[in-house]
């Protein structure tokens, strides 16, 4: 893959690009979550390097010890190095836990088997991402900001690897015209801190700590050659998976007069 030829000028775009929508829309605060992964330490790292004023939010949830190490590390680094960066951490564990909680109660109460709603790991996996979307929002509308999306190409337009309502719900979206490799890149033309950079993808909302590759049944190379040439190992993976996650890529159906 070799779009892009000069990772300066991509940064320099990107800032422009956010700075303008920044102004456009009298906004005062970007707003990221930050997972302890390549993706959102590169989208933390480009709003920290605007000036404008940023908040990184860390939201450990059942999290692995490595994702919480990696993004205390990231988000900590940013705040001592950029004046405009604050720091937040919201331990969302018991949100989760709470809410599972309830909705066992109620269920029970009213004849249902205890477990009937949350007995299916996929949707708990997906309720933990919306659980940090309602967070970052709550603290977006608090510091009248937007939420910068952390998706990249090959998850937002690919294979719709994302949680409708949970981390793809977000205002702007900065990289997701990049491929995954070329995140990686761009992150260390950041100075992106190497134990991220080298980490396995992970979506971080999983018991077992299974990381994207484990879910997906390719790596992000294979399905970055899928999508630019229409061949290779991944292309029947590529293909299923954005069938079956059309409806998150695409408008939502509307009834029309």
């Amino acid at each position: 893959m070799n779009r892009i030829k000069d990772y300066s000028k991509l940064q320099f775009d990107i800032d422009k690009w956010i700075k303008d929508y920044y102004y456009m829309h009298g906004i005062q605060s970007l707003v990221v979550g930050v997972s302890g992964g390549i993706d959102s330490a590169v989208v933390s790292t480009l709003c920290a390097k605007t000036g404008l004023p940023t908040y990184v939010v860390a939201m450990p949830l059942n999290s692995t010890h490595q994702n919480t190490r990696l993004s205390d590390l990231h988000t900590k680094q940013l705040a001592e190095k950029y004046e405009n960066v604050t720091r937040v951490e919201v331990e969302l564990s018991s949100v989760y836990d709470s809410l599972l909680h309830s909705i066992n109660w109620w269920s029970e109460a009213q004849q249902f088997d205890r477990k009937e709603f949350t007995s299916d790991e996929l949707a708990n996996a997906n309720t933990k991402s919306r659980i940090r979307m309602v967070t970052l929002y709550q603290i977006a509308g608090a510091k009248k900001g937007i939420v910068v999306g952390t998706g990249n190409k090959v998850e937002d337009y690919g294979i719709g690897f994302y949680t409708k309502y949970g981390d793809g719900g977000v205002d702007i979206a900065p990289i997701a015209d990049l491929y995954k490799s070329e995140v990686w890149e761009l992150g260390e033309y950041l100075d992106v801190d190497q134990r991220i950079v080298d980490a396995k993808p992970t979506d971080g909302l999983w018991d077992d700590g299974r990381n994207d590759e484990d879910q997906i049944g390719a790596s992000y190379e294979e399905l970055e050659e899928a999508m630019e040439n229409k061949t290779g190992v991944a292309l029947n993976i590529l293909e299923e998976y954005n069938k079956k996650n059309k409806h998150k890529m695409e408008p939502i159906p509307t009834f029309k007069l």
